[in-house]
């Protein structure tokens, strides 16, 4: 079977798959649901698993317009593959915070262009491309084995800039970036504690840092630090 053929029948295939009863649910979370069908990730990870990485692939899926099949090029594309350019584009397309989260954290993060392009997004107004920013830098706390400590220090100062943005999808994500960075290890739970501290005194920024004092003092994560210190 040739690409374009290929395609079609998992087209079929993620269309035969539909819930109308899960398109309710997802909209219920916020989720925007205009061309979403209702299939569920672990559907959707099962067939990535299946399908295996192919970037050609990935770049019909995401031209579909459609949620899921989105969500599944974020799956299934090579993340060696991916361009500058690409990830530009893709983050114009985000439309809703799920979509925005998946590419962010099973793809973008894993490209060398990752760092770059949170610093970069970080600046955006655009709501989904200022959240991709904070996702991707969450998504490489975690993923990111190799990076020193400095490149997750120099996240701070943009997470402090943005904390006090309003609106909800931004606000969280920039909550979620504090968080990991700071349980990535002692030294960066120290200066995630500092920051915190002071967005939880000033009113537009309170929900951000006291949320995440609450999990970066936590004796969970205090203990696993002091694990990997001994």
């Amino acid at each position: 079977m040739d690409a374009l053929g290929r395609y079609s029948t998992l087209m079929a295939r993620l269309e035969s798959l539909g819930n109308p009863e899960n398109v309710r649910g997802m909209a219920r979370f916020g989720i925007n649901t205009e061309t979403a069908w209702g299939i569920s990730m672990p559907a959707l990870r099962s067939i990535a698993k299946d399908l295996g990485k192919d970037h050609d692939l990935a770049l019909r899926l995401w031209k579909s317009g459609r949620h899921e099949a989105r969500i599944l090029a974020s799956l299934v594309d090579d993340p060696k593959q991916v361009t500058p350019e690409q990830m530009e584009a893709w983050v114009a397309g985000f439309d809703s915070w799920d979509v925005c989260d998946q590419a962010c954290s099973n793809l973008f993060d894993r490209t060398p262009h990752a760092t770059g392009k949170a610093v970069a997004w970080a600046g955006r107004e655009e709501e989904y491309v200022k959240r991709a920013a904070f996702v991707l830098m969450a998504a490489l706390a975690v993923h990111d084995k190799k990076s020193p400590d400095k490149v997750f220090l120099d996240f701070l100062p943009l997470i402090r800039r943005e904390a006090e943005d309003p609106r909800n999808f931004v606000r969280k994500a920039v909550n979620w970036a504090l968080r990991q960075i700071g349980k990535r290890n002692r030294v960066l739970n120290q200066a995630a504690i500092v920051l915190a501290e002071d967005l939880a005194g000033k009113p537009a920024s309170r929900w951000v840092g006291s949320d995440a004092l609450r999990e970066l003092r936590s004796e969970g994560v205090q203990a696993r630090l002091g694990k990997r210190v001994g």
